[in-house]
């Protein structure tokens, strides 16, 4: 995830965009995908961190909320690399800090906020492979096999890497290591959903 903003917002690095955030957090705004979509909680995350509070904005979706940043329509954005890598390149918006907890080699520039910002912080957006339940231990062998061998592809390494994200390691890419961090990421995330409240920005 990358910590980015409008192009005309009057900051340029993350320890000016932190202060403005902590000035102007009554009038600020943000865009996110949806509630509830990783923009959202990424965002909620950091809100909770800084021990602040701003209007959110949802969206149907990271298109329509990108098309909005960058026409200025609102202030700042949590979003994934694979949706702001090309716009932080071309410098149609601007990006100041990833949220992994080492940088990321398509953003090079792009501090952690980990790394000083915000100690400790880090927020990954993670995708999953699901089938109905009751599926035959063999489908679901098949299914494994062929994850886990399309992650050591080359190719799908090579495009991942181009959009700022990595493939999972082969081992973690099975039923038992997602549920266990399923079960070690419900709580977590449920803490800062229920500290935004009802309203959930």
């Amino acid at each position: 995830m990358t910590l980015v903003s409008k192009p005309t917002l009057p900051v340029n690095n993350v320890t000016e965009v932190l202060a403005w955030m902590r000035s102007n957090s009554d009038k600020a705004t943000y865009g996110h995908a949806g509630i509830g979509s990783a923009s959202h909680l990424c965002m909620l995350m950091l809100l909770k961190e800084l021990g602040l509070q701003m209007n959110g904005i949802p969206y149907r979706g990271t298109g329509p909320a990108m098309n909005d940043l960058l026409s200025d329509q609102f202030d700042l954005m949590c979003d994934q690399t694979t949706n702001t890598t090309n716009q932080i390149k071309e410098a149609k918006i601007k990006g100041f800090a990833v949220t992994t907890k080492s940088r990321v080699p398509s953003l090079p520039d792009l501090p952690t906020l980990d790394s000083g910002a915000i100690k400790g912080f880090e927020v990954s957006a993670w995708h999953a492979l699901w089938a109905p339940k009751g599926l035959p231990k063999d489908a679901t062998n098949k299914l494994v096999a062929a994850l886990q061998a399309a992650l050591k592809d080359a190719k799908v390494i090579e495009r991942f890497a181009s959009l700022g994200t990595e493939p999972v390691k082969a081992d973690l890419a099975t039923p038992a290591a997602l549920k266990a961090y399923l079960e070690a990421e419900v709580p977590r995330w449920g803490a800062v959903i229920k500290a935004a409240g009802a309203k959930g920005n």
